[in-house]
């Protein structure tokens, strides 16, 4: 059963006895230090209001993912009254915000990884809402010299912005005594201390495999401070899914549709490589098609509903149900 999802929690404007935090991008704009007895407001502040939408945004897009979203709305929280620390002038560390994201695949984590960076920026933690995201083929070479220009590539496209590493343990070859793939990260390692206002790395990928990495790599380990896991969606959560991408679409399920798909879920999420969202846009996309070629063979006048609407048999006519194997896209 899913977690009910909890609303964001960041302060909203209208705090009564305040005055507002004072605006502008990050604390090093600041050209004044607020006096000790002066109130500001968190909920006030033009960065949180962006933060505000990005959260909301991140909301609207993404079904389920409750512990995800509380830990964005948690670094979010922190790096405001960062900001709000140094307008009186008080102590304060560059954070260290690189991220490892584990789980599954179609779990959200890139564009969730889009919504931190965007985030960042509004908060002034990053110069850009960029998102550069690579696997070990953009980082690694095959010859000797070749990895560090790769890599340095893939920073410097970067910087500024987020470095999104998927499936980041394929750098980490052991069992090969030639791979090149530890180069890379110690490029990555050196970037990561030096680079930290310039540069967040987010490493991605399967929970299991990431552990391995970090703990045959500590010193990577011990440079993200934030680890965030992915849980596969439940049945009614890819539902809510498929729902939102046919609407998006402007398709929608008959009736009868919807419980086929309903079923289908049930049968799919059984079978090896089943990937969640992923899986669930494959699968009306093929639905679509078997739509398509139903219209074209009844040769007749079609009405909107006819070219919006998916049928039980559109959905039955999937190999899961005859084979339990999964369609081939």
């Amino acid at each position: 059963m899913s977690t009910p999802q909890q609303p964001f929690s960041l302060p909203r404007p209208g705090a009564a006895g305040t005055r507002p935090a004072a605006h502008g991008a990050d604390s090093e704009s600041l050209v004044h230090v607020l006096a000790p007895d002066a109130l500001i407001s968190l909920a006030d502040d033009e960065a949180a209001t962006r933060v505000r939408e990005v959260l909301d945004d991140l909301d609207r897009e993404l079904v389920g993912l409750a512990a995800v979203k509380t830990r964005i709305n948690e670094i979010a929280s922190l790096l405001l009254v960062e900001r709000a620390r140094r307008q009186f002038g008080l102590t304060t560390t560059k954070p260290t915000l690189h991220m490892s994201f584990t789980g599954p695949p179609g779990t959200g984590k890139t564009t969730v990884a889009l919504r931190m960076a965007q985030m960042l920026h509004a908060l002034g933690f990053l110069r850009t809402a960029r998102v550069h995201a690579v696997t070990r083929d953009d980082l690694v070479g095959q010859f000797i010299g070749h990895t560090a220009p790769k890599t340095k590539e893939a920073i410097t496209k970067a910087a500024g912005g987020v470095l999104f590493i998927d499936e980041a343990y394929y750098l980490y070859r052991p069992e090969n005594e030639r791979d090149y793939g530890q180069e890379a990260i110690e490029i990555l390692l050196q970037e990561m201390e030096s680079e930290r206002g310039d540069l967040v790395v987010i490493f991605a990928g399967y929970a299991d495999r990431m552990e391995t990495f970090f703990s045959s790599n500590p010193g990577l380990s011990s440079r993200v401070a934030h680890h965030i896991e992915f849980s596969d969606y439940d049945r009614s959560e890819l539902m809510q899914i498929a729902g939102g991408m046919l609407e998006r679409d402007q398709y929608a399920f008959s009736p009868e549709a919807a419980v086929a798909f309903d079923s289908y879920l049930g049968l799919r999420m059984a079978r090896p490589r089943f990937a969640n969202a992923r899986s669930v846009r494959n699968a009306l996309e093929r639905i679509r098609l078997r739509q398509a070629n139903r219209l074209v063979a009844q040769d007749r006048e079609l009405s909107r509903d006819d070219l919006m609407t998916l049928t039980d048999a559109d959905v039955r006519m999937s190999r899961v149900f005859a084979t339990g194997e999964p369609d081939q896209s």
